[in-house]
């Protein structure tokens, strides 16, 4: 089933006064031709209404829903609920499968529409039908919370927080609890034959060794490549940033007090971990945050693409934008001391392992912009985006710093959306924003 017409026609109108405020605000034709055709793919290619009545959407070319990715390519549409009760039925559908899929299974990933037993991979552990890829990521818990949050704030609705959603925010909490002590107490097993080291976890699909350290374990990073060492730190931060959001919806939606201060709990467990473990000394830049940790000395410093990230952490609300252990973190991963920081004749920014050497991604371009305070760097920044689209009008998964015309993936709809969620942060529009002030934004 596709969208209903009303709700296409609605946000096309929509999407056309977005439009307008961006050309009128930036007066550059291609920035606004993109924003209009990423708007526009987003809502029309990859969503649609199931027969239930929730939202499915796909990520681009690959035909699954991922947790993160879902939420990442309808957040600059949170910015448009306030003007049609259609969007707001759109956003509060897709809650609903999410937080469905944590249901059906907290571990996994990506989903299909149906019990179609579709998979990645056929040979993977994961039995269940409705899972297209079962790779534990912290992340895909933490964003369907987000986005649930996110639109309880700004709507007021609580229709899409059923018995279903308090189902799911115990699970999050539970399934974190338990990968507090992945050593001992998961079930959690990945194995993949016959792929490169990036797509299984050693020891026989346990991964590698880790102590307990208030932080809770990740297999895999949201890159959606094997971790080195357990404990992500930006997977970690968001997911105390996420534990906020479940102790106000327990609190004030399900008057659950026990879930609300376990929520808390967990949380300060996750922070102190992460302050006692997670928090490294550098010689060039100072204290920093790793991007992985094992609690046995292990540390990778480094950051990916990938949300979450170090880079991203302001953007989600995980630390502040002048926190002096972010701005050194920044310092790091901006310069030459992070691996998958590229420079080249076409632009600079951050890559990842999952994609070629000298790849940059336009969502870590975007993040870059979304972080920074100074208006000249955001449009620098979007200028970039305009100018390495290879001529497509499209945000691709990454591209060559030396050629943007070598580029991964033709349709990848999660930059699509951070492009656009950059541009109307530049004219002035930001959900942070509007959640913090609980009210709709309308251009």
């Amino acid at each position: 089933m596709s969208l209903p017409p009303a709700t296409t026609n609605a946000a096309a109108d929509l999407i056309g006064s977005w439009a307008r405020l961006v050309d009128q605000t930036i007066g550059d034709e291609k920035v606004t031709a993109i924003f209009t055709r990423a708007m526009t793919d987003t809502l029309e290619k990859t969503a649609r209404v199931l027969p239930d009545g929730t939202t499915y959407v796909i990520t681009g070319d690959i035909p699954a829903m991922w947790l993160r990715d879902s939420t990442a390519q309808f957040s600059p549409f949170l910015l448009m609920m306030s003007a049609d009760d259609a969007v707001q039925d759109l956003i509060a559908g897709l809650v609903r499968r999410q937080l469905r899929y944590i249901c059906l299974d907290p571990y996994a990933n990506a989903f299909n529409a149906e019990p179609s037993g579709a998979a990645y991979d056929p040979d993977d552990l994961a039995d269940n039908p409705w899972v297209w890829e079962e790779k534990y990521e912290i992340d895909s818990l933490a964003f369907p919370l987000q986005l649930a949050y996110r639109t309880w704030r700004m709507t007021g609705r609580r229709d899409f927080l059923d018995d279903t959603a308090h189902r799911a925010l115990r699970t999050v909490v539970r399934t974190w609890r338990v990968e507090q002590e992945h050593e001992t107490a998961s079930r959690y097993r990945f194995r993949r034959h016959g792929m490169p080291p990036t797509e299984t976890l050693t020891r026989d699909g346990l991964g590698s060794p880790v102590g307990p350290t208030g932080m809770t374990w990740s297999g895999f990073r949201p890159s959606d490549d094997a971790c080195t060492y357990g404990y992500n730190v930006p997977g970690n931060l968001f997911a105390a940033t996420a534990l906020d959001h479940v102790r106000a919806i327990a609190r004030e939606v399900f008057h659950d007090d026990d879930l609300a201060g376990d929520a808390r709990a967990l949380r300060d467990e996750i922070r102190a971990g992460v302050e006692r473990f997670g928090v490294v000394d550098h010689p060039s830049y100072g204290r920093i945050y790793a991007y992985e940790v094992d609690g046995l000395g292990g540390q990778v410093l480094m950051d990916d693409a990938n949300l979450p990230s170090l880079l991203s952490l302001p953007h989600l609300g995980a630390t502040d934008l002048d926190d002096p252990v972010y701005q050194a973190t920044r310092a790091f991963v901006l310069g030459p001391d992070n691996p998958y920081h590229h420079a080249g004749r076409a632009a600079r920014g951050v890559g990842s392992a999952h994609t070629p050497p000298g790849y940059i991604w336009p969502i870590a371009l975007a993040v870059e912009g979304l972080t920074s305070p100074d208006p000249a760097e955001k449009l620098a920044l979007i200028q970039t985006l305009r100018d390495t689209d290879a001529g497509t009008l499209a945000m691709h998964e990454a591209f060559h710093c030396d050629d943007a015309g070598r580029y991964t993936r033709d349709w990848f709809s999660w930059g699509d959306s951070m492009f656009c969620e950059l541009v109307l942060d530049y004219c002035g529009h930001r959900v942070s924003d509007a959640v913090r002030e609980g009210r709709h934004v309308q251009s």
